[in-house]
């Protein structure tokens, strides 16, 4: 027997907002978190960060790409290969939901294949963070893993058209799977110790959590920053509820232009598959 999609999501982890039980299904808001890489733990990390932060008409699905796809993401191969593997392996699951959220801290190529795809809004915790950061303060800091991922996202905080607003990054030196596989407070003191001189070197005034796996690290950044009055942005937080309200205000990907249907563009060459 097929299985359903609704189905399917049921089976993933999941955060549910506090009033989902007293609003009719077919306006609950369904809001799939997407983890391009095939580590289980950030995702269940994610969504335990969420949580508390889910919108009371919504319920947030945590899925992780199959275990073709990289263990994490830290260059362009990496982003290329996880993101075939998620379109073809979640495909259905896309299709059903009301929005989708790339849980990777980067120019993940992932975001914008979907927005080809399909007209639900997307976005990446990485743009969600920066414009977040941007709204609430005047320049904002990330902390990074390694150098090369500093590098990288200096460039996406360019091509997001936004690089006025940054003060700047700095790299922990952390690989990402290091950020589990070290001792946890050992970790967590690069942390600190990066968050406190982006404040007190590049006069932050707000942090951004540069990578999905530094998720549950956010308490203490907060608390080495706090008596400077910085706030710390986690971008699956903030993705999840800039979603969520481009879905209640009815908007969805504009299909004219830069992303018109990729489907289409096949069907219109005789390309069957994907």
């Amino acid at each position: 027997m097929a299985v359903s999609s609704n189905d399917e999501l049921e089976l993933l982890p999941q955060a549910k907002g506090s009033c989902i039980d007293s609003i009719e299904p077919n306006r609950v808001q369904k809001i799939l978190l997407i983890n391009p890489n095939s580590t289980k733990l950030m995702t269940f990390n994610c969504i335990k960060m969420v949580e508390q932060y889910v919108p009371p008409d919504a319920i947030v699905y945590g899925y992780t790409a199959p275990q073709t796809a990289p263990t994490t993401v830290e260059g362009h191969l990496d982003g290329v290969i996880s993101s075939a593997d998620v379109m073809r392996d979640a495909y259905k699951l896309i299709a059903y939901v009301d929005a989708c959220l790339v849980a990777c801290f980067s120019e993940h190529p992932l975001v914008n294949c979907i927005r080809e795809e399909f007209d639900v809004p997307v976005c990446g915790i990485m743009e969600a963070a920066i414009y977040s950061a941007k709204i609430i303060g005047g320049r904002f800091g990330i902390i990074t893993t390694v150098y090369r991922s500093q590098i990288r996202h200096e460039d996406g905080v360019k091509n997001y058209g936004i690089s006025n607003g940054c003060a700047g990054l700095l790299s922990t030196g952390l690989k990402v799977a290091e950020l589990h596989t070290k001792p946890r407070e050992e970790v967590l003191e690069i942390m600190r110790n990066v968050a406190t001189k982006l404040v007190k070197e590049k006069e932050a005034d707000t942090l951004l959590l540069g990578c999905a796996g530094m998720t549950d690290m956010k308490l203490a950044v907060e608390e080495a920053v706090k008596p400077y009055g910085v706030i710390v942005i986690d971008g699956v937080v903030a993705g999840v509820n800039i979603l969520s309200g481009f879905v209640r205000s009815g908007l969805q990907t504009s299909k004219r232009g830069l992303f018109c249907s990729s489907l289409e563009s096949r069907t219109a060459r005789g390309q069957t598959w994907l």
